[in-house]
């Protein structure tokens, strides 16, 4: 990656306000609910108070299936795109994305280069991360009175901690999870996972809560199949387990330990109507402030190491928001980065394995 021109915030501002005539309206598509208001509070609205220029937010299940339609038609009316990372890629890919120079990035407040503060991989030509949501365990504080859950192997460990657990119908994830509960390092999980070795030791350490297992394969189960009883642990996406705990007072501990992290975050599309604003826009968006002030809204971790120390209180004024960041510091002791490649070229035949071994 080329040297990154190291821009301050000031500098970017009067570059919007002076070519706010260019564009008065961009559109950004979203997903909707509570992910969008976080962008629309964290992101366009202080945006359209530096430039002038205006933002109009757009939803869709998946913005990446809109975004391939138009793109291929050259009618083109998005103008900067959330979509996850395995998508961004493909877009990219494809040439349905615009390339971004990594110049327009916003140095850190320190002065730390863009490149060198973002999370490793959040980054790519044509995809800038914005948010980390991760796939954790969590469990029922009244399930355990006593010794509490507190790492991976724990989640494997039904004799201290009995009970049914929930995981996510799928190979992905489980594997990894497997492997760093049987002492696998974070770093070297996908280099053990490459080898048939290491897809026997993550079946073998499956095999010893097979029985226990409750499947599930919606985001919306793991919080309900706890609050039912039917498990007392269950992995899980962070920002489903926030709301439980938080919003709906459910006694619900989330582990980090081991977590499996993903990113989420900008495209431009290929032929977007309004270029450079939305070069503005994804430059304004991912500076180091305007990701801290997202996760007033969500549970889900800036893409900035820069931004952590700055997270402050959930919109009710209350919460600390730190604890239940995949990103803050004290939660990426043991995290693992989850790698698009590895599962571009094991997808197939890792699923098939695992389907075999759920029907065994």
């Amino acid at each position: 990656m080329k040297k990154l021109k190291l821009l301050t915030t000031t500098a970017l501002i009067a570059a919007g306000l002076a070519h706010g005539a260019t564009a008065e309206e961009i559109t950004v598509l979203s997903w909707g609910g509570a992910y969008e208001k976080s962008q629309v509070e964290g992101y366009a609205k202080p945006f359209t108070a530096a430039t002038g220029i205006a933002v109009k937010t757009e939803a869709a299940d998946n913005p990446a299936a809109p975004v391939k339609a138009q793109v291929e038609a050259g009618n083109v009316t998005y103008d900067v795109v959330d979509v996850e990372y395995a998508d961004g890629i493909r877009l990219c890919d494809e040439g349905l994305a615009e390339e971004i120079d990594p110049s327009i990035l916003v140095a850190a407040p320190d002065g730390t280069a863009a490149a060198d503060d973002f999370l490793p991989g959040a980054v790519t030509d044509c995809f800038v991360a914005t948010i980390v949501f991760s796939t954790i365990y969590a469990y029922d504080e009244t399930k355990f009175p006593g010794d509490k859950p507190a790492s991976i192997a724990d989640f494997f460990d039904t004799a201290k901690f009995p009970g049914k657990r929930g995981m996510r119908k799928g190979a992905k994830v489980n594997l990894e999870m497997a492997l760093m509960a049987d002492g696998v390092p974070a770093d070297k999980v996908y280099e053990t996972l490459g080898t048939p070795e290491g897809v026997e030791r993550a079946f073998k350490k499956l095999d010893s809560i097979k029985k226990d297992v409750v499947w599930w394969e919606a985001g919306a189960q793991p919080p309900q199949l706890l609050a039912d009883g039917e498990v007392t642990m269950s992995t899980a996406y962070n920002g489903r387990i926030f709301a439980a705990a938080v919003t709906e007072n459910k006694p619900f501990k989330t582990v980090f330990d081991g977590q499996v992290y993903e990113y989420d975050g900008y495209i431009i599309p290929k032929g977007a109507p309004h270029l450079e604003a939305a070069k503005k826009y994804l430059a304004f968006a991912t500076q180091t402030q305007q990701l801290a002030d997202q996760a007033k809204y969500i549970s889900y971790g800036p893409a900035r190491r820069s931004s952590a120390p700055l997270v402050g209180k959930f919109e009710d004024g209350k919460t600390e928001m730190g604890p239940y960041m995949p990103t803050s510091p004290e939660n990426l002791t043991n995290a693992l980065p989850s790698s698009y490649e590895f599962w571009v070229d094991h997808d197939t035949e890792l699923n098939e394995r695992f389907n075999a071994w759920l029907a065994s």
